[in-house]
């Protein structure tokens, strides 16, 4: 049976077929946006992960290259490994997805979004959730939805839902929510200094556009319900409970009143330890199950000593910020570098100035295009006192760097008045809470102190959630173990004027508007108080860039002359470069960056295309070398590329019976553009130069 529901969102159909494509998978949903569509699959193994602790979800997101048209690039012609975007898109579907299946369900699921067909105006990520939804919500596989995802944006002060890729360029607002019908689970985004209040609005703006998509799931759920597998819980004697309250709970409560947080987790693991090896032997089958139970208890602990006690981990207030020191130049041969540190949390940034050559080539669905600011996030493993092998960045890494990147962007300048490639790169050198917002104001600093002219710096926090029933805290600048043991993670970034990006991820239902309020104008006043220590340690950008950073400048050519500067196979352009060691692109618009190290080798490179494109003025005197000689007058190299006849007759003052007596090849000689004849032919005279110049020396003695 095939199933089809169609409704009206945001001014285009929304199509969902179930039953015709992938029905091998637990669950399949095919969704039409008007021409972009997107297969979703939900699958789960038939037996349980008995080895794991976790719940092993995996969300594959691929852009087929067909989808546009296209064929895909490189030698092999197919797809390869996950692009930045797909890699961002398979997170937007994770974050909402992931808390909502059952506490003890260990089967590895998988959810695969293919994206079939691409129009290049919607955007598929967002459908890819609602299609993961449908598909998980209609199998066999326990799942605690439906949830749904749409994207807001604002321009010219309106609320626009699901914009298109044209509109966001005029929006001053992107924002992705993912929820349930009640209840907000996850947000991510980016504005151009939106204020709270604002912020707010968007988001219930875009809760209620959401709610249009659960009843439509709700319908579906009702024609194609499925019986789900049975989540066992682990059977858990009494007994083994009993005595692990007695032996933990007293000592994970001391515990936990340890403030620094190595110390903490040293002595958490020696008290599971010491009761593993008391239980061990008579429980042995039941060792995860133990690590679990403690875990459990110290989460209980953790939220209640928050809630009733009004004490975080560390002894902070709820609205208190760890101690903050901002560094910059601490990179003598960097272009620009800062170290930020707040509490344990550590961010070294170093910011890179390139040229055009340096942009990043990027290649999706959208079409080719380049980026010339790029931030990069890294977490080598001893920043949480771990060893682990180093390899690539993973989907964490490219997260937080992607939102580090979103929060810069508003501030930096336009390419027109800094022609600089700009690279931001951050590495963690601690973590404790937060290192995404520690690299925001890191990348703020080290881009003063390189030089690049941004209007002010931008500054990140990180707030935290503990909901037992009524009772409610919101926590400024959250650690790590608040962030894991908690009910949010909600950051913020932004200038004093406004928010530039954010992300939330919330664990449990039942936040509401109100709490979110409360949560953004705690981390406004916060954001405050890390900008004046930000502007303490560098409160405007350097007056020069880096001496070890290239000297840019920039000229436009008309585009018939492009042929000019470059010259036969090269020869012109190459002979500048050759001459003044500096690099020089012109693109198909005419627009010329030259760099250099060294400023006035750039000045000379930009003098001689100047030269090249300066069009010939009758009259003017020239500073010529002689090319060529013939028995009817010579021909001289006047301006790059351009050469004339200096006729026999125009040599000299008197007669001259033979060129050579005159000139040879290679002399230098003044001489007057005389004319342009109607065959473009020039025409130059040393006699009129040597006559203008007797004449002035006549004039000045008198």
């Amino acid at each position: 049976m095939i199933l089809k529901k169609e409704r009206e969102i945001g001014g285009r159909t929304l199509t969902v077929e179930i039953g015709r494509m992938a029905k091998q998978a637990n669950g399949s949903a095919l969704i039409r946006y008007a021409d972009t569509m997107v297969l979703v699959t939900a699958t789960a193994s038939k037996n349980i992960r008995e080895d794991i602790d976790f719940f092993p979800l995996s969300v594959e997101y691929q852009e087929k290259t067909y989808a546009a048209g296209k064929i895909p690039g490189g030698f092999f012609k197919r797809e390869g490994r996950p692009s930045e975007k797909e890699i961002l898109s398979a997170r937007l579907i994770d974050r909402p997805l992931r808390p909502l299946f059952p506490d003890n369900y260990r089967n590895d699921t998988q959810i695969a979004a293919f994206v079939i067909s691409s129009d290049q105006e919607n955007d598929a990520d967002i459908f890819g959730t609602l299609g993961a939804s449908i598909a998980l919500s209609i199998s066999d596989i326990p799942f605690n939805g439906p949830i749904a995802s749409v994207r807001v944006g604002r321009i010219a002060g309106q609320f626009v839902l699901n914009p298109t890729f044209t509109q966001l360029d005029e929006s001053d607002l992107e924002l992705i929510i993912a929820g349930t019908g009640d209840s907000i689970l996850m947000v991510e985004g980016e504005a151009h200094e939106i204020g709270e209040q604002d912020m707010i609005e968007a988001l219930e703006f875009g809760h209620n556009a959401l709610k249009e998509l659960i009843d439509l799931q709700m319908e579906i759920i009702s024609e194609l319900s499925a019986e789900k597998m049975e989540v066992v819980a682990p059977e858990f004697p009494q007994e083994l409970s009993d005595q692990l309250e007695k032996l933990g709970r007293d000592q994970i409560k001391e515990t936990i009143q340890i403030t620094e947080k190595k110390s903490r987790h040293d002595k958490l693991n020696q008290v599971r330890d010491e009761i593993i090896e008391k239980l061990g032997e008579e429980y042995e089958e039941f060792l995860s199950a133990i690590k679990e139970y403690l875990h459990t208890i110290e989460k209980e602990e953790v939220r209640k000593m928050i809630v009733q006690e009004n004490r975080r981990l560390d002894g902070r207030g709820m609205d208190e910020i760890r101690e903050i020191n901002c560094e910059v130049g601490v990179l003598p041969r960097t272009h620009g570098s800062a170290l930020f540190t707040r509490g344990q949390t550590q961010s070294l940034a170093a910011t890179t100035l390139g040229t055009k050559i340096d942009e990043q080539l990027v290649e999706n669905l959208e079409g080719e295009s380049s980026k010339s600011y790029m931030l990069h996030y890294n977490f080598p493993p001893f920043s949480v006192g771990e060893v682990r092998p180093f390899r690539g960045p993973g989907r964490r890494e490219i997260g937080h760097g992607n939102l580090a990147e979103r929060s810069l962007k508003p501030i930096l300048p336009s390419d027109d008045s800094f022609p600089y490639t700009i690279r931001i790169v951050s590495d963690i050198l601690e973590s404790n809470g937060s290192s995404s917002m520690a690299t925001v104001c890191s990348g703020s600093l080290s881009l003063m102190d390189a030089g690049v002219p941004t209007k002010c710096h931008v500054a990140g926090i990180a707030m935290g959630l503990i909901k037992e029933n009524s009772d409610v805290k919101i926590l400024t600048d959250i650690l790590g173990d608040e962030d894991h043991l908690g009910d949010m993670d909600f950051k913020v970034a932004g200038t004093k004027e406004g928010i530039t990006a954010f992300q939330m991820d919330i664990k449990i239902s039942g936040i509401n508007f109100e709490i979110m309020k409360t949560a953004l104008e705690n981390a406004h006043k916060a954001r405050l108080k890390i900008l004046e220590l930000m502007d303490a340690a560098i409160g405007q950008p350097r007056a020069d860039i880096s001496p070890y950073a290239p000297r840019i400048l920039t000229l436009m050519v008309p585009t018939d002359k492009i042929g000019e500067i470059i010259g036969p196979s090269g020869k012109n352009i190459r002979a500048i470069i050759e001459e003044t060691g500096a690099k020089i692109d012109i693109d198909d618009s005419g627009l010329t960056v030259i760099a250099s190290p060294d400023v006035n080798m750039a000045q000379k490179a930009k003098e001689k295309i100047e030269a090249i494109i300066a069009v010939p003025e009758t009259g003017k005197v020239y500073h010529a070398t002689i090319k060529r000689i013939m028995n009817f007058g010579a021909f001289a190299e006047f301006m790059p590329g351009k050469e004339g006849l200096i006729h026999i007759s125009e040599l000299d003052l008197k007669r001259v019976n033979n060129v050579t007596d005159i000139v040879k090849i290679g002399d230098k000689v003044d001489v007057v553009l005389k004319e342009v004849d109607r065959e473009g032919r020039y025409n130059l005279s040393r006699k009129e130069f040597l006559r203008r110049e007797e004449k002035k020396q006549k004039v000045e003695e008198l």
